[in-house]
Protein backbone atom coordinates (compact mmCIF):
# COMPACT_ATOMS: atom_id res chain seq x y z
CA UNK A 1 0.00 0.00 0.00
CA UNK A 2 2.95 2.30 0.41
CA UNK A 3 4.09 2.03 -3.19
CA UNK A 4 3.75 5.04 -5.43
CA UNK A 5 1.14 5.24 -8.11
CA UNK A 6 1.00 7.58 -11.07
CA UNK A 7 -1.62 7.99 -13.73
CA UNK A 8 -1.40 8.83 -17.43
CA UNK A 9 -2.95 12.27 -16.91
CA UNK A 10 -0.06 13.50 -14.77
CA UNK A 11 2.66 15.53 -16.50
CA UNK A 12 5.87 15.32 -14.50
CA UNK A 13 7.41 18.70 -13.90
CA UNK A 14 8.81 21.18 -11.37
CA UNK A 15 6.71 24.23 -12.13
CA UNK A 16 5.30 26.54 -9.43
CA UNK A 17 1.89 24.96 -9.96
CA UNK A 18 3.31 21.46 -9.46
CA UNK A 19 4.81 22.52 -6.13
CA UNK A 20 1.56 23.87 -4.69
CA UNK A 21 -0.07 21.69 -2.05
CA UNK A 22 -2.85 19.53 -3.54
CA UNK A 23 -5.56 20.93 -1.28
CA UNK A 24 -4.81 24.44 -2.57
CA UNK A 25 -5.09 23.36 -6.20
CA UNK A 26 -8.33 21.48 -5.58
CA UNK A 27 -9.92 24.43 -3.76
CA UNK A 28 -8.77 26.89 -6.44
CA UNK A 29 -10.11 24.69 -9.24
CA UNK A 30 -13.51 24.29 -7.58
CA UNK A 31 -13.90 27.98 -6.71
CA UNK A 32 -12.79 29.14 -10.16
CA UNK A 33 -15.24 26.74 -11.80
CA UNK A 34 -18.06 27.98 -9.57
CA UNK A 35 -17.35 31.57 -10.62
CA UNK A 36 -17.32 30.57 -14.30
CA UNK A 37 -20.63 28.70 -13.99
CA UNK A 38 -22.21 31.61 -12.09
CA UNK A 39 -21.26 34.09 -14.81
CA UNK A 40 -24.22 35.15 -16.98
CA UNK A 41 -23.82 33.89 -20.51
CA UNK A 42 -24.23 37.41 -21.93
CA UNK A 43 -20.98 38.67 -20.33
CA UNK A 44 -18.76 37.77 -23.26
CA UNK A 45 -15.69 39.81 -22.12
CA UNK A 46 -15.71 37.95 -18.79
CA UNK A 47 -15.27 34.59 -20.51
CA UNK A 48 -12.42 36.01 -22.55
CA UNK A 49 -10.73 37.09 -19.31
CA UNK A 50 -11.30 33.63 -17.81
CA UNK A 51 -9.65 32.07 -20.87
CA UNK A 52 -6.64 34.34 -20.37
CA UNK A 53 -6.40 33.24 -16.72
CA UNK A 54 -6.49 29.57 -17.74
CA UNK A 55 -3.85 30.21 -20.42
CA UNK A 56 -1.56 31.92 -17.88
CA UNK A 57 -1.98 28.97 -15.50
CA UNK A 58 -1.11 26.55 -18.31
CA UNK A 59 2.05 28.54 -19.07
CA UNK A 60 3.03 28.64 -15.39
CA UNK A 61 2.40 24.89 -15.12
CA UNK A 62 4.39 24.26 -18.33
CA UNK A 63 1.64 22.04 -19.71
CA UNK A 64 1.99 21.62 -23.51
CA UNK A 65 -0.85 23.01 -25.61
CA UNK A 66 -1.04 19.76 -27.59
CA UNK A 67 -1.49 17.78 -24.38
CA UNK A 68 -4.42 19.96 -23.35
CA UNK A 69 -5.95 19.92 -26.83
CA UNK A 70 -5.87 16.12 -27.14
CA UNK A 71 -7.37 15.45 -23.75
CA UNK A 72 -9.99 18.16 -24.03
CA UNK A 73 -11.58 16.09 -26.80
CA UNK A 74 -13.47 14.36 -24.00
CA UNK A 75 -16.02 17.17 -24.22
CA UNK A 76 -16.90 16.47 -27.86
CA UNK A 77 -20.40 15.17 -26.97
CA UNK A 78 -21.14 18.48 -25.24
CA UNK A 79 -19.74 20.39 -28.21
CA UNK A 80 -22.05 18.47 -30.52
CA UNK A 81 -25.01 19.30 -28.29
CA UNK A 82 -24.04 22.97 -28.25
CA UNK A 83 -23.80 23.05 -32.04
CA UNK A 84 -27.20 21.41 -32.54
CA UNK A 85 -29.16 23.53 -30.05
CA UNK A 86 -29.49 26.60 -32.34
CA UNK A 87 -31.22 24.47 -34.99
CA UNK A 88 -33.70 22.67 -32.74
CA UNK A 89 -34.53 25.24 -30.05
CA UNK A 90 -37.82 27.11 -30.16
CA UNK A 91 -38.37 30.86 -30.10
CA UNK A 92 -37.38 33.83 -32.26
CA UNK A 93 -35.00 33.03 -35.07
CA UNK A 94 -32.21 34.91 -36.81
CA UNK A 95 -30.07 34.39 -39.91
CA UNK A 96 -26.45 33.48 -39.22
CA UNK A 97 -24.21 32.73 -42.20
CA UNK A 98 -27.32 32.08 -44.29
CA UNK A 99 -28.80 29.64 -41.76
CA UNK A 100 -31.94 30.19 -39.75
CA UNK A 101 -31.19 29.52 -36.10
CA UNK A 102 -32.99 30.14 -32.81
CA UNK A 103 -31.62 33.04 -30.80
CA UNK A 104 -32.23 31.24 -27.49
CA UNK A 105 -30.52 28.16 -28.91
CA UNK A 106 -27.46 30.21 -29.82
CA UNK A 107 -27.17 31.54 -26.29
CA UNK A 108 -27.76 28.10 -24.76
CA UNK A 109 -25.17 26.49 -27.04
CA UNK A 110 -22.66 29.23 -26.27
CA UNK A 111 -23.31 28.79 -22.53
CA UNK A 112 -22.65 25.05 -22.68
CA UNK A 113 -19.63 25.38 -24.93
CA UNK A 114 -17.71 28.11 -23.11
CA UNK A 115 -18.40 26.96 -19.55
CA UNK A 116 -17.81 23.31 -20.38
CA UNK A 117 -14.53 24.09 -22.13
CA UNK A 118 -13.20 26.23 -19.29
CA UNK A 119 -14.23 23.62 -16.73
CA UNK A 120 -12.53 20.82 -18.67
CA UNK A 121 -9.33 22.84 -19.07
CA UNK A 122 -9.19 23.64 -15.35
CA UNK A 123 -9.76 19.96 -14.49
CA UNK A 124 -6.99 18.96 -16.92
CA UNK A 125 -4.59 21.44 -15.35
CA UNK A 126 -5.36 19.97 -11.94
CA UNK A 127 -4.87 16.40 -13.17
CA UNK A 128 -1.74 17.30 -15.13
CA UNK A 129 0.02 18.92 -12.18
CA UNK A 130 -1.18 16.67 -9.35
CA UNK A 131 -0.63 12.90 -9.05
CA UNK A 132 -3.76 10.91 -8.32
CA UNK A 133 -2.47 9.97 -4.88
CA UNK A 134 -1.92 13.64 -4.00
CA UNK A 135 -5.44 14.47 -5.15
CA UNK A 136 -6.78 12.00 -2.58
CA UNK A 137 -4.49 13.47 0.07
CA UNK A 138 -5.75 16.95 -0.75
CA UNK A 139 -9.38 15.82 -0.57
CA UNK A 140 -8.71 14.23 2.81
CA UNK A 141 -7.13 17.43 4.12
CA UNK A 142 -10.18 19.36 2.93
CA UNK A 143 -12.28 17.05 5.13
CA UNK A 144 -14.01 15.23 2.30
CA UNK A 145 -16.19 12.42 3.73
CA UNK A 146 -13.98 9.45 4.50
CA UNK A 147 -16.22 7.05 2.61
CA UNK A 148 -15.43 8.87 -0.63
CA UNK A 149 -11.67 9.04 -0.07
CA UNK A 150 -11.51 5.39 1.03
CA UNK A 151 -13.38 4.17 -2.05
CA UNK A 152 -11.20 6.29 -4.33
CA UNK A 153 -8.05 5.09 -2.55
CA UNK A 154 -8.87 1.41 -2.99
CA UNK A 155 -9.92 1.99 -6.60
CA UNK A 156 -6.63 3.75 -7.34
CA UNK A 157 -4.48 1.18 -5.59
CA UNK A 158 -6.12 -1.92 -7.04
CA UNK A 159 -7.23 -0.79 -10.48
CA UNK A 160 -4.15 -2.39 -12.03
CA UNK A 161 -4.70 -5.55 -9.97
CA UNK A 162 -8.28 -5.84 -11.21
CA UNK A 163 -7.22 -5.16 -14.79
CA UNK A 164 -4.64 -7.94 -14.53
CA UNK A 165 -7.27 -10.27 -13.05
CA UNK A 166 -9.64 -9.48 -15.92
CA UNK A 167 -6.85 -10.14 -18.42
CA UNK A 168 -6.14 -13.55 -16.90
CA UNK A 169 -9.83 -14.44 -16.99
CA UNK A 170 -10.01 -13.42 -20.64
CA UNK A 171 -7.01 -15.61 -21.52
CA UNK A 172 -8.67 -18.51 -19.69
CA UNK A 173 -11.85 -17.99 -21.74
CA UNK A 174 -9.95 -17.83 -25.01
CA UNK A 175 -8.02 -21.00 -24.16
CA UNK A 176 -11.41 -22.73 -23.89
CA UNK A 177 -12.53 -21.37 -27.29
CA UNK A 178 -14.87 -18.86 -25.65
CA UNK A 179 -14.55 -15.65 -27.69
CA UNK A 180 -16.92 -12.93 -26.39
CA UNK A 181 -16.86 -11.19 -29.76
CA UNK A 182 -19.68 -13.50 -30.85
CA UNK A 183 -23.20 -12.52 -29.86
CA UNK A 184 -24.18 -15.95 -28.56
CA UNK A 185 -21.27 -15.93 -26.10
CA UNK A 186 -22.27 -12.72 -24.32
CA UNK A 187 -23.78 -14.79 -21.51
CA UNK A 188 -20.36 -16.17 -20.65
CA UNK A 189 -18.88 -12.68 -20.81
CA UNK A 190 -21.53 -11.37 -18.40
CA UNK A 191 -20.85 -14.30 -16.05
CA UNK A 192 -17.16 -13.40 -16.15
CA UNK A 193 -17.95 -9.83 -15.14
CA UNK A 194 -19.97 -11.11 -12.21
CA UNK A 195 -17.12 -13.37 -11.12
CA UNK A 196 -14.68 -10.46 -11.37
CA UNK A 197 -16.96 -8.33 -9.19
CA UNK A 198 -17.17 -11.04 -6.53
CA UNK A 199 -13.40 -11.53 -6.50
CA UNK A 200 -12.85 -7.78 -6.21
CA UNK A 201 -15.37 -7.52 -3.36
CA UNK A 202 -13.81 -10.41 -1.43
CA UNK A 203 -10.28 -9.10 -1.94
CA UNK A 204 -11.33 -5.63 -0.83
CA UNK A 205 -12.85 -7.04 2.36
CA UNK A 206 -9.67 -8.98 3.18
CA UNK A 207 -7.42 -5.98 2.53
CA UNK A 208 -9.63 -3.65 4.57
CA UNK A 209 -9.69 -6.01 7.56
CA UNK A 210 -5.91 -6.40 7.35
CA UNK A 211 -5.48 -2.62 7.33
CA UNK A 212 -7.83 -2.18 10.29
CA UNK A 213 -5.87 -4.75 12.26
CA UNK A 214 -2.76 -2.62 11.65
CA UNK A 215 -4.31 0.56 13.00
CA UNK A 216 -5.95 2.07 9.91
CA UNK A 217 -8.55 4.64 11.03
CA UNK A 218 -9.90 5.78 7.66
CA UNK A 219 -7.57 8.71 7.05
CA UNK A 220 -4.65 8.63 4.64
CA UNK A 221 -1.32 8.54 6.50
CA UNK A 222 0.19 11.02 4.05
CA UNK A 223 -2.54 13.54 4.90
CA UNK A 224 -1.26 13.65 8.48
CA UNK A 225 2.25 14.78 7.49
CA UNK A 226 2.27 18.38 8.66
CA UNK A 227 5.43 19.17 6.72
CA UNK A 228 3.62 18.89 3.39
CA UNK A 229 0.45 20.74 4.39
CA UNK A 230 -0.26 23.98 2.55
CA UNK A 231 1.24 27.09 4.10
CA UNK A 232 -0.48 30.45 4.46
CA UNK A 233 1.65 31.75 1.57
CA UNK A 234 0.46 28.95 -0.71
CA UNK A 235 -3.16 29.65 0.19
CA UNK A 236 -2.62 33.35 -0.52
CA UNK A 237 -1.03 32.62 -3.90
CA UNK A 238 -3.76 30.17 -4.85
CA UNK A 239 -6.51 32.55 -3.75
CA UNK A 240 -5.44 35.08 -6.38
CA UNK A 241 -7.02 32.96 -9.14
CA UNK A 242 -10.64 32.81 -7.86
CA UNK A 243 -10.37 36.36 -6.48
CA UNK A 244 -9.28 37.62 -9.89
CA UNK A 245 -12.16 35.73 -11.49
CA UNK A 246 -14.62 37.36 -9.05
CA UNK A 247 -13.16 40.79 -9.83
CA UNK A 248 -13.63 40.13 -13.56
CA UNK A 249 -17.23 39.03 -12.99
CA UNK A 250 -18.15 42.03 -10.83
CA UNK A 251 -16.43 44.49 -13.16
CA UNK A 252 -18.25 43.19 -16.22
CA UNK A 253 -21.60 43.18 -14.42
CA UNK A 254 -21.22 46.82 -13.40
CA UNK A 255 -20.03 47.88 -16.85
CA UNK A 256 -22.95 46.24 -18.67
Amino acid sequence: MGAGHTHPMYVHGHSPVHHLAPEVKIAVSVLFTIVVVATPRELLPAFGAYAVIVAVLAVLARIPVGWLARRSLIELPFVATALLLPFFAAGPRADVLGLSVAVEGLWAGWNILVKGTLGVLVALLLAGTTPARDVLVGLDRLRTPQAITQIALFMLRYLDVLADEARRMRIARLSRLDDPRFLWQLRGFAAGLGTLFLRAFERGERVFLAMRSRGYTGRLPAALHEGSVATARQWAVGATVPVLAVVVLLTDRFLV
